[in-house]
């Protein structure tokens, strides 16, 4: 069963901008894996992945580079800004999508964590430790001289390349 109301296709794609997806189903079984393997591949405390069938999945520009993180699975990521951008098992009938490489990540809602041997138990802090927004941590001057070079959040024509 499908958790996300979007509107197919669903797109995303790495930060730079050289590797596009599209997918024309909905994810399925929209989850968050916090197993070693997954944290080691997004470098965070856990993956939120989406999982939709093979033949609802293609790459829209661009090849990502593939690593065989085990014998049958395999992990996709862009090889110029090095973007996460998947995760597939060998012999399952789903490719899955990191979340926030989507264009709209908020649309699509994560509904069981698995792999809990390995989660980080401050996760459960998170909440209650202080926060801000970025501003609030950046000085202004430092913000007033950024350029960013990432793709924007949404499909771009296939002429388009990040400012040098």
């Amino acid at each position: 069963m499908s958790n996300t109301s979007t509107q197919v296709p669903i797109t995303g794609g790495c930060q730079c901008g050289a590797v596009r997806y599209a997918l024309r189903a909905p994810p399925e079984r929209v989850h968050v894996c916090h197993c070693r393997m997954c944290q080691k591949a997004v470098g965070g405390p856990f993956a939120a992945l989406a999982p939709v069938r093979r033949e609802s999945f293609a790459w829209a520009r661009g090849e990502p580079g593939v690593f065989m993180s085990s014998s049958i699975s395999q992990r996709f990521f862009c090889r110029n800004c090095g973007t996460p951008l998947g995760f597939a098992y060998l012999d399952s009938p789903t490719t899955s999508v990191t979340i926030c490489s989507l264009d709209r990540p908020q649309e699509v809602v994560p509904t069981f964590n698995c792999g809990m041997e390995s989660r980080l138990g401050w996760l459960d802090k998170l909440a209650t430790i202080p926060a801000s927004r970025t501003e609030g941590v950046v000085p202004a001057e430092r913000m007033a001289r950024v350029a960013s070079r990432q793709h924007p959040d949404h499909e771009t024509p296939p002429d388009w390349h990040p400012p040098s």
